[in-house]
Protein backbone atom coordinates (compact mmCIF):
# COMPACT_ATOMS: atom_id res chain seq x y z
CA UNK A 1 0.00 0.00 0.00
CA UNK A 2 1.02 3.37 -0.66
CA UNK A 3 2.09 5.89 1.56
CA UNK A 4 -0.37 8.80 1.57
CA UNK A 5 1.61 11.13 3.54
CA UNK A 6 4.71 10.73 1.12
CA UNK A 7 5.07 13.10 -1.03
CA UNK A 8 6.34 13.48 -4.73
CA UNK A 9 9.70 15.16 -4.96
CA UNK A 10 9.35 18.01 -7.83
CA UNK A 11 12.41 20.85 -8.76
CA UNK A 12 11.48 24.31 -8.90
CA UNK A 13 12.22 25.39 -12.90
CA UNK A 14 10.95 29.12 -12.63
CA UNK A 15 10.47 31.52 -10.18
CA UNK A 16 8.26 34.78 -10.43
CA UNK A 17 7.42 37.34 -7.72
CA UNK A 18 3.88 37.89 -8.94
CA UNK A 19 2.98 41.33 -5.66
CA UNK A 20 4.50 41.94 -2.13
CA UNK A 21 5.04 38.56 -0.29
CA UNK A 22 3.24 36.71 -3.42
CA UNK A 23 5.64 34.18 -5.60
CA UNK A 24 4.89 31.37 -8.09
CA UNK A 25 6.33 28.61 -8.94
CA UNK A 26 6.70 26.64 -12.08
CA UNK A 27 7.57 22.78 -11.24
CA UNK A 28 8.72 19.57 -12.56
CA UNK A 29 8.29 16.27 -11.44
CA UNK A 30 11.97 14.50 -10.75
CA UNK A 31 10.47 11.11 -11.75
CA UNK A 32 10.39 11.03 -15.45
CA UNK A 33 7.50 8.17 -15.69
CA UNK A 34 5.42 10.47 -13.27
CA UNK A 35 6.32 13.73 -15.08
CA UNK A 36 4.60 12.07 -18.46
CA UNK A 37 1.70 10.17 -16.39
CA UNK A 38 0.60 12.95 -14.02
CA UNK A 39 -2.87 14.53 -14.88
CA UNK A 40 -5.32 16.81 -12.24
CA UNK A 41 -8.20 18.73 -13.52
CA UNK A 42 -8.50 22.25 -13.00
CA UNK A 43 -9.61 23.16 -9.46
CA UNK A 44 -8.36 20.06 -7.87
CA UNK A 45 -5.37 20.76 -5.23
CA UNK A 46 -1.80 19.88 -4.02
CA UNK A 47 -0.58 19.94 -0.03
CA UNK A 48 3.15 21.66 -1.29
CA UNK A 49 5.92 20.92 1.14
CA UNK A 50 9.34 22.86 2.77
CA UNK A 51 11.49 20.27 4.14
CA UNK A 52 11.59 20.44 7.64
CA UNK A 53 8.95 22.93 8.26
CA UNK A 54 5.90 21.02 7.09
CA UNK A 55 3.07 21.35 4.23
CA UNK A 56 0.97 24.16 3.27
CA UNK A 57 -2.13 23.79 0.63
CA UNK A 58 -3.04 25.71 -2.79
CA UNK A 59 -4.56 25.22 -5.53
CA UNK A 60 -3.08 24.19 -8.63
CA UNK A 61 -2.90 27.36 -10.78
CA UNK A 62 -1.76 25.89 -14.29
CA UNK A 63 -3.86 23.99 -16.24
CA UNK A 64 -4.33 20.41 -17.05
CA UNK A 65 -4.05 21.50 -20.98
CA UNK A 66 -0.39 22.16 -20.59
CA UNK A 67 1.35 19.00 -19.94
CA UNK A 68 4.40 18.53 -18.07
CA UNK A 69 4.76 20.67 -15.41
CA UNK A 70 1.99 22.08 -12.58
CA UNK A 71 2.56 25.88 -11.15
CA UNK A 72 1.51 26.96 -7.81
CA UNK A 73 1.48 30.67 -6.25
CA UNK A 74 1.43 31.18 -2.82
CA UNK A 75 1.32 34.45 -0.58
CA UNK A 76 4.34 34.20 2.29
CA UNK A 77 2.15 34.38 5.53
CA UNK A 78 4.08 31.66 8.20
CA UNK A 79 6.37 29.33 8.33
CA UNK A 80 5.82 26.56 5.60
CA UNK A 81 5.49 29.50 2.97
CA UNK A 82 7.88 31.38 4.60
CA UNK A 83 10.64 28.09 3.91
CA UNK A 84 9.15 27.77 0.21
CA UNK A 85 9.79 31.63 -0.37
CA UNK A 86 13.18 30.86 0.40
CA UNK A 87 14.18 28.00 -1.97
CA UNK A 88 15.39 28.88 -5.54
CA UNK A 89 15.59 27.92 -8.72
CA UNK A 90 16.63 24.21 -9.13
CA UNK A 91 15.82 23.59 -5.14
CA UNK A 92 13.76 20.66 -4.79
CA UNK A 93 10.56 20.35 -2.69
CA UNK A 94 7.55 17.98 -2.29
CA UNK A 95 4.06 17.89 -3.39
CA UNK A 96 1.36 15.85 -2.51
CA UNK A 97 -1.97 15.39 -4.99
CA UNK A 98 -4.12 16.00 -6.51
CA UNK A 99 -6.99 16.33 -4.44
CA UNK A 100 -10.31 17.43 -4.15
CA UNK A 101 -13.43 17.76 -6.96
CA UNK A 102 -12.80 19.76 -10.06
CA UNK A 103 -14.79 22.46 -12.11
CA UNK A 104 -16.63 20.74 -14.89
CA UNK A 105 -15.54 22.63 -17.47
CA UNK A 106 -16.56 20.31 -19.71
CA UNK A 107 -20.02 20.85 -19.12
CA UNK A 108 -20.32 24.59 -20.27
CA UNK A 109 -19.32 23.79 -23.98
CA UNK A 110 -21.27 26.15 -25.95
CA UNK A 111 -21.80 28.80 -23.38
CA UNK A 112 -20.43 32.16 -21.64
CA UNK A 113 -17.80 32.07 -19.07
CA UNK A 114 -17.97 34.84 -16.40
CA UNK A 115 -14.44 34.49 -14.11
CA UNK A 116 -14.31 37.53 -11.23
CA UNK A 117 -11.37 36.76 -9.12
CA UNK A 118 -10.45 39.53 -6.18
CA UNK A 119 -6.72 39.34 -5.19
CA UNK A 120 -4.70 36.08 -4.41
CA UNK A 121 -7.88 34.52 -5.62
CA UNK A 122 -7.12 34.35 -8.64
CA UNK A 123 -4.78 31.43 -8.80
CA UNK A 124 -8.12 28.98 -8.88
CA UNK A 125 -9.37 30.89 -11.54
CA UNK A 126 -6.41 31.16 -13.45
CA UNK A 127 -6.04 27.27 -14.51
CA UNK A 128 -9.87 27.31 -14.99
CA UNK A 129 -9.06 30.75 -17.43
CA UNK A 130 -6.20 28.56 -19.44
CA UNK A 131 -8.12 25.64 -19.33
CA UNK A 132 -10.95 27.32 -21.78
CA UNK A 133 -8.14 29.51 -23.39
CA UNK A 134 -6.70 26.39 -24.95
CA UNK A 135 -10.02 25.45 -25.81
CA UNK A 136 -11.30 28.53 -26.85
CA UNK A 137 -13.67 27.46 -29.85
CA UNK A 138 -15.67 25.21 -27.40
CA UNK A 139 -16.83 28.01 -25.55
CA UNK A 140 -18.98 31.95 -26.16
CA UNK A 141 -18.33 35.02 -24.70
CA UNK A 142 -15.05 34.97 -21.87
CA UNK A 143 -15.12 37.83 -19.58
CA UNK A 144 -12.88 38.52 -16.47
CA UNK A 145 -13.51 40.78 -13.68
CA UNK A 146 -10.25 41.16 -11.78
CA UNK A 147 -9.68 43.31 -8.82
CA UNK A 148 -7.12 44.03 -6.22
CA UNK A 149 -6.35 46.21 -2.84
CA UNK A 150 -3.72 48.09 -5.37
CA UNK A 151 -2.08 48.18 -8.50
CA UNK A 152 0.85 46.51 -6.90
CA UNK A 153 -1.30 43.44 -5.39
CA UNK A 154 -2.64 42.42 -8.87
CA UNK A 155 -1.18 39.43 -9.43
CA UNK A 156 -0.04 37.88 -13.36
CA UNK A 157 0.42 41.37 -14.23
CA UNK A 158 2.17 39.92 -17.49
CA UNK A 159 -0.87 37.71 -17.98
CA UNK A 160 -3.21 40.13 -17.60
CA UNK A 161 -1.30 42.40 -20.28
CA UNK A 162 -1.49 39.55 -22.39
CA UNK A 163 -5.76 39.12 -21.89
CA UNK A 164 -6.17 42.59 -22.48
CA UNK A 165 -4.62 42.33 -25.65
CA UNK A 166 -6.36 39.60 -26.74
CA UNK A 167 -9.46 40.67 -29.04
CA UNK A 168 -11.41 37.16 -27.48
CA UNK A 169 -11.61 38.49 -24.13
CA UNK A 170 -13.26 41.43 -22.14
CA UNK A 171 -10.68 42.10 -19.32
CA UNK A 172 -11.89 44.72 -16.58
CA UNK A 173 -9.54 45.66 -14.05
CA UNK A 174 -10.08 47.38 -10.68
CA UNK A 175 -8.53 48.17 -7.65
CA UNK A 176 -10.08 49.21 -4.19
CA UNK A 177 -10.28 53.20 -3.80
CA UNK A 178 -6.65 54.80 -2.67
CA UNK A 179 -4.86 51.66 -4.31
CA UNK A 180 -4.70 53.52 -8.01
CA UNK A 181 -1.69 55.11 -8.94
CA UNK A 182 -0.88 57.96 -11.24
CA UNK A 183 -0.54 55.54 -14.46
CA UNK A 184 -3.69 53.32 -13.61
CA UNK A 185 -5.88 53.23 -16.64
CA UNK A 186 -8.38 50.50 -14.97
CA UNK A 187 -11.31 50.75 -12.76
CA UNK A 188 -11.27 52.39 -9.37
CA UNK A 189 -13.91 50.29 -7.01
CA UNK A 190 -14.82 46.73 -5.57
CA UNK A 191 -14.91 44.12 -6.96
CA UNK A 192 -18.97 43.35 -6.71
CA UNK A 193 -19.50 47.16 -7.83
CA UNK A 194 -17.68 46.89 -11.11
CA UNK A 195 -19.00 43.62 -12.36
CA UNK A 196 -22.41 45.24 -11.75
CA UNK A 197 -20.99 48.21 -13.99
CA UNK A 198 -19.73 45.44 -16.87
CA UNK A 199 -23.47 44.08 -16.13
CA UNK A 200 -22.20 40.51 -17.97
CA UNK A 201 -25.31 38.92 -19.83
CA UNK A 202 -26.57 36.28 -17.62
CA UNK A 203 -28.40 34.27 -20.87
CA UNK A 204 -26.48 30.84 -21.41
CA UNK A 205 -23.92 31.76 -19.15
CA UNK A 206 -21.63 30.64 -16.25
CA UNK A 207 -20.01 32.56 -13.89
CA UNK A 208 -16.48 31.33 -11.57
CA UNK A 209 -15.45 33.20 -8.39
CA UNK A 210 -12.90 33.07 -5.96
CA UNK A 211 -11.30 35.49 -3.77
CA UNK A 212 -11.64 36.71 0.02
CA UNK A 213 -14.96 34.92 1.63
CA UNK A 214 -16.92 38.59 2.29
CA UNK A 215 -15.97 39.44 -1.52
CA UNK A 216 -17.21 35.77 -2.80
CA UNK A 217 -20.62 36.85 -0.57
CA UNK A 218 -21.19 40.38 -2.16
CA UNK A 219 -20.47 38.95 -5.71
CA UNK A 220 -22.87 35.96 -5.34
CA UNK A 221 -25.51 38.92 -4.62
CA UNK A 222 -24.09 41.04 -7.76
CA UNK A 223 -24.80 37.44 -9.77
CA UNK A 224 -27.96 36.93 -8.71
CA UNK A 225 -29.07 40.54 -9.75
CA UNK A 226 -28.16 40.12 -13.12
CA UNK A 227 -29.71 37.16 -13.30
CA UNK A 228 -27.30 34.31 -13.04
CA UNK A 229 -29.02 30.72 -11.63
CA UNK A 230 -27.45 29.37 -8.18
CA UNK A 231 -26.74 26.62 -10.10
CA UNK A 232 -24.86 28.20 -12.43
CA UNK A 233 -22.43 30.05 -10.58
CA UNK A 234 -19.16 28.38 -8.92
CA UNK A 235 -16.94 28.94 -6.47
CA UNK A 236 -13.69 27.02 -4.85
CA UNK A 237 -13.17 27.10 -0.89
CA UNK A 238 -9.74 26.02 -0.94
CA UNK A 239 -8.97 27.92 2.40
CA UNK A 240 -10.63 25.15 4.01
CA UNK A 241 -8.12 22.55 2.80
CA UNK A 242 -5.90 20.83 5.43
CA UNK A 243 -4.45 17.40 5.22
CA UNK A 244 -6.16 16.73 1.95
CA UNK A 245 -7.77 13.10 2.59
CA UNK A 246 -10.52 13.83 5.60
CA UNK A 247 -8.24 12.22 7.67
CA UNK A 248 -7.68 15.30 10.55
CA UNK A 249 -11.40 16.52 10.91
CA UNK A 250 -10.43 20.41 10.41
CA UNK A 251 -11.92 21.03 6.71
CA UNK A 252 -15.66 19.88 8.05
CA UNK A 253 -18.51 23.12 7.30
CA UNK A 254 -21.09 21.17 9.33
CA UNK A 255 -21.47 17.56 8.46
CA UNK A 256 -19.80 18.43 5.03
CA UNK A 257 -16.23 17.54 4.60
CA UNK A 258 -14.78 20.08 2.32
CA UNK A 259 -11.28 17.96 2.03
CA UNK A 260 -13.58 14.78 0.71
CA UNK A 261 -16.50 16.66 -1.09
CA UNK A 262 -14.79 20.05 -2.45
CA UNK A 263 -13.31 22.25 -3.29
CA UNK A 264 -15.44 23.37 -5.89
CA UNK A 265 -18.96 24.23 -5.02
CA UNK A 266 -22.02 25.62 -6.93
CA UNK A 267 -23.38 28.70 -5.12
CA UNK A 268 -26.41 26.83 -4.33
CA UNK A 269 -24.57 24.60 -2.33
CA UNK A 270 -22.82 26.92 -0.80
CA UNK A 271 -25.58 28.29 0.32
CA UNK A 272 -26.85 25.14 1.80
CA UNK A 273 -23.72 24.98 3.97
CA UNK A 274 -23.47 28.67 5.28
CA UNK A 275 -26.37 30.42 7.14
CA UNK A 276 -24.80 33.73 6.08
CA UNK A 277 -24.44 33.42 2.49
Amino acid sequence: MNNIYLPYLAKIEEIRDEAPDVRSFKLVFEDPALRDSFEFKTGQFGLYSAFGLGESTFCIASSPTRKGYIQCTFRRTGRVTGGLAQLSVGDTMGFRGPYGNWFPVDDWKGKDIVFIAGGIGLPPVRSVIWNVLDRRQDFGNITIVYGARTVADLVYKDELKGWDERGDITLVQTVDPGGETPEWKGKVGFVPTVLEEAAPSAKNAVAVTCGPPIMIKFVLNSLLKLGFDEGSVYTTLENKMKCGVGKCGRCNVGDVYVCKEGPVYTAAEIKRMYNDF
